[in-house]
């Protein structure tokens, strides 16, 4: 059985702790994010977004994320037999951090995405009443075993520009670069030589659609929680990652840096 672990502000160090008591022996991370959707884009039918270059698609994420707030962010340590944190219990254990920096009566936000966040159980009232300051995350994160000074770690994503743009304004405390090579440059600082994007990788084996479509064609199903949860996100990806790196190691590799819509490495 797995527990998703709920943080907030009144628990944050408390978790850290345990995250850092684990993270020697769980050197993979996958992390998901929930933000209020999209609220700046391009005007392109939908099949042109394909053919934008990396540079367009850095600038219309940064457009977003330096506009919008984060509202819960999922990250899950395994290690390479996806083995989980158990902490002392019989239970594995994932974590789910939520964030009050998002004001869903006030921020600007796309309305649909929040109705469908809703709906799949996220109470934006405790939130905003309990939730933690991206401020305090950052510096628990800068100062664990999850930040800067740590190396061997690997990072995982599903369709993860997003997430690491949520993240790094949050490390930061700025907007985002507006370079993609800066923000490359961060990504390499903050979290280390290995970070991979499930999504091209899938699209590599022949997959398409989203993580809950990969996950059922690999035979997976939810460990714990529901889809548009972080820390159930950050689960499923975690175990879609696993399960192709066992079967398909060095073509993996390949795709380390490869952020769906970027092409360009450092």
């Amino acid at each position: 059985m797995v527990v998703v672990r709920q943080v907030w502000q009144n628990n944050l160090v408390e978790e850290f702790r345990l995250i850092q008591r684990c993270a020697d022996e769980f050197r993979f991370v996958s992390m998901d994010t929930e933000f209020p959707g999209t609220v700046f884009s391009l005007d392109l039918p939908k099949h042109a977004f394909s053919s934008l270059s990396p540079a367009h698609h850095y600038s219309q994420m940064k457009e977003n994320v330096d506009a919008l707030n984060i509202i819960q962010l999922g990250l899950t340590l395994s290690d390479s037999n996806g083995n989980l944190p158990r902490l002392g219990t019989r239970f594995q254990h994932v974590w789910e951090f939520n964030f009050c920096d998002f004001d869903a009566d006030r921020d600007l936000c796309n309305r649909d995405s929040i109705s469908l966040l809703r709906s799949q159980g996220i109470d934006f009232s405790k939130n905003k009443r309990r939730g933690i300051h991206s401020r305090d995350f950052a510096w628990c994160f800068l100062n664990s075993k999850l930040g800067p000074i740590s190396t061997g770690r690997a990072w995982v994503t599903f369709h993860g520009l997003y997430d690491f743009g949520f993240l790094v304004k949050i490390l930061t405390g700025k907007p985002l670069p507006h370079s993609l090579r800066d923000f490359m440059m961060l990504l390499r600082f903050y979290f280390g030589a290995q970070v991979y994007d499930l999504k091209p990788i899938a699209h590599a084996f022949g997959h398409r659609g989203g993580l809950e479509k990969l996950a059922t064609s690999l035979g997976l199903g939810r460990a714990a929680g529901k889809s548009h949860q972080a820390g159930s996100d950050s689960l499923l990806t975690m175990h879609a990652f696993l399960r192709l790196v066992m079967k398909n190691c060095n073509v993996v590799l390949r795709f380390n840096y490869i952020l769906y819509g970027l092409t360009c490495k450092i």
